[in-house]
This record gives structure tokens, C-alpha cells and sequence, in this order.
């Protein structure tokens, strides 16, 4: 991505880039600063990822997702900007980076959330003015390390100037944050330093207006606090649209759905639904620690329905059953919803996704 970069830089419409990296949290804090970067009246690109049914979630402008129309002359342009060789050469995630900002041309703000860690992201690879900080906590193990000192460098080392900090519960993100401000004279600010008494208010009278988890709240904070730095005055009213879809959505009035997939997430989950309880339609993936992850939604479970999917990365449905065997939860595989009882589809961008595509015929 460096090299292709090199290849094509002055050829792309650079803005300022706020660059989006952590464990959970990325697509929610960007879509709230994005929404309301937009309505305040700049002209706003947000590139998110995975997408839940369609590519064109990932690559939303101006308050909406990218039309068809877009996408595809996007692509033409860049199939004419590189050689079929240097275009064989990159990966999907890398090939979409470079569409999406050949997308948001003319744009005055891209706000671009990492896929995977930081440091050796695709999106790394573009000059940022900011870098948001969601929470870190231990995902991708096998990719990123298998602590989060290790976790935390490998994200935090993609910071190029300036940084914000939302509230990390592990301590060891601040150690490795503020040792990479002495060693690299970056700026790094925790939330709170940013964030005043009158921000305090309107982020309360958001959060109730559009009915936000805690953890939600705490990502519009982030969204605020980027707001802040780059003193842009803001109202309630800015952030009237800015829910993403997959994070504790209703599809109906008995059914949420979240595309969490990590112990972090699941926490949330349950910080945010207690005390009532669901019958939890669930899978994951073979690399995900299911098992803890299943053990904290125990409080809030009825019991846990499993739902195929097709993907050779998911764990078969034998080990998840002895899995819930293990935790003394009862299971079914998903067949149905039943209008008498609560549900939450919980496991995965693929969960919700196979989950949507059944549910809505």
C-alpha cells in the first residue's frame, strides 16, 4: 500500500483526514463526527468497514451511502490511474482504501476508519491531522498480539501528530500512548481534556434524543472531542441522523442487532441491556473467544440459538454446542422468531448480515 500510494498520491484530492483506530467503537465514532462535520455544512466522506449487505455502506458522503453510480466511475478512475499489475498486487481491503478516496474527492473532511490494527492499516498510509483513539482491548490475537501492550503499540504507532484518547479500561493503552508522546513529540489528549461543561450537557440531551447504550454515549464523546480540537462550534441538532446501523439497532420492536465480536463488546452488551433478558441468536468465528465471550452474556441470556452461516471461518456448530454445554447454557439451533420473547443477534458484521437476509426474506 506505501508503494502504491507513492504511485498515485498526487493524483488524489487530500483533504484533512481524521484517521479512526481501537477495538470497538471505530464505525459508530466516526459516523457521529462525519454527521455532524456534514450538517454543520462541510463536506464530509466516512469510509467504514465491513458492510452488513451492501459495499456501499463502507463508503458514505454527505449524509448518505455511495450510489452505485459513484462506485463505479470511481473504479474506472482508478483502473486508469495504476497498471494491471500494481492493481493485481493490492488486496480487497487495500484496492476499496484507495476507491473510497478517489470517492470522496472534493471533500473537506475524510473521516477513515482502520480495518485492522494501525501501524500496517491500509488507511495508515495517508497524512492525517487527527487520530481518534476508541477503546483497546485483546481482538485479532493471532494478527495484532496476544497482549494489549502489544495490541495498543501496534495501533497506536499509526498516530503521525496529534491523537485522542477515549476512556481506556486497560492501563496499559496509557502507558504505551503517553511513552510514544515523549519518544515521538506527539500530541496525545485524553477525552476529558477536551471536553467542557457545556459539551457535557448537549452530549446528555444527544444521548437521550437518540436513545444511546453507555458505550454509544462514550463514542459521541470521542466524536465531540474531535469537534473541539479542531474548534468547530456544534449544536444538539447536528447530530440528528448520526445512528450506524448494527450497533444495538431495533429491527423491530422484540429484535436488536450488534455486530459485536469481541469480549470488549460483549461487556458493553451487557452493561447496556441488564437486567432484561434474550434469547441470543449467535455464531462466530473460529478465531474469536467465543467462549468468554458467551460467558458474559450469560446474565442477559434466555438461551442462545445458533444460526448457520456460510463462511469457512466459522467455528463449527458441534464446537459451539459443546462450548454452551460447558458454560450450562441451553441452546437450539435458530429456526424462527417467536413474538413473545426478546431477541439479540450478537457475534459479528456475518451474524447479523446471514441473520437480516433470512429475517427479511
Amino acid at each position: 500500500m506505501p508503494r502504491i500510494y507513492e504511485k498515485i498520491k498526487s493524483s488524489l484530492d487530500i483533504p484533512k483526514i481524521v484517521h479512526i483506530i481501537g477495538t470497538n467503537g471505530k464505525g459508530t465514532t466516526g459516523r457521529f463526527l462525519a454527521q455532524a462535520l456534514h450538517s454543520i455544512g462541510f463536506s464530509c466522506g466516512h469510509y467504514t468497514s465491513p458492510h452488513i449487505l451492501k459495499f456501499n455502506e463502507r463508503v458514505w458522503v454527505n449524509g448518505k451511502e455511495s450510489s452505485d453510480e459513484l462506485l463505479e466511475n470511481s473504479h474506472l478512475s482508478l483502473q486508469e490511474l495504476l497498471p494491471k499489475a500494481d492493481l493485481d498486487s493490492l488486496s480487497y481491503f487495500e484496492y476499496t482504501t484507495i476507491l473510497a478516496m478517489i470517492a470522496f474527492a472534493g471533500c473537506e473532511y475524510i473521516i477513515m476508519e482502520a480495518g485492522l490494527g494501525g501501524e500496517f492499516d491500509a488507511t495508515a498510509v495517508f497524512p492525517k491531522c487527527l487520530t481518534l483513539v476508541t477503546p483497546i482491548a485483546l481482538d485479532h490475537e493471532s494478527f495484532l498480539g496476544s497482549t494489549v501492550e502489544r495490541i495498543a503499540t501496534t495501533k497506536l504507532n499509526a498516530i503521525q501528530n496529534s491523537a485522542i484518547l477515549a476512556f481506556q479500561s486497560e492501563s496499559d493503552v496509557y502507558e504505551v500512548a503517553y511513552k510514544m508522546r515523549a519518544e515521538k513529540s506527539i500530541n496525545i489528549y485524553k477525552v476529558d481534556e477536551l471536553l467542557y461543561e457545556e459539551d457535557r450537557k448537549k452530549i446528555a440531551l444527544i444521548s437521550k434524543e437518540l436513545s444511546l447504550a453507555a458505550y454509544l454515549t462514550e463514542n459521541l464523546s470521542l466524536s465531540i472531542s474531535a469537534l473541539n480540537f479542531f474548534k468547530i462550534d456544534y449544536e444538539v441538532t447536528n447530530f440528528k441522523n448520526a445512528k450506524l446501523f448494527g450497533r444495538l439497532s431495533k429491527v423491530n420492536k422484540n429484535i436488536i442487532v450488534d455486530v459485536g465480536h469481541n469480549t470488549l463488546a460483549a461487556k458493553s452488551i451487557v452493561d447496556s441491556l441488564s437486567p432484561d433478558k434474550y434469547i441470543i441468536i449467535y455464531n462466530s468465528f473460529k478465531d474469536k473467544n467465543y467462549k468468554d465471550i458467551l460467558q458474559i452474556l450469560k446474565p442477559i441470556s434466555l438461551h442462545v440459538e445458533i444460526i448457520e452461516i456460510d463462511d469457512e471461518r466459522v467455528e463449527s456448530i458441534e464446537v459451539i454446542k459443546s462450548t454452551l454445554i460447558s458454560l450450562k447454557i441451553e441452546y437450539t439451533v435458530f429456526k424462527e422468531i417467536k413474538p413473545n420473547y426478546n431477541y439479540l443477534v450478537f457475534g459479528s458484521f456475518c451474524v447479523v448480515e446471514a441473520f437480516l437476509r433470512e429475517y427479511n426474506g
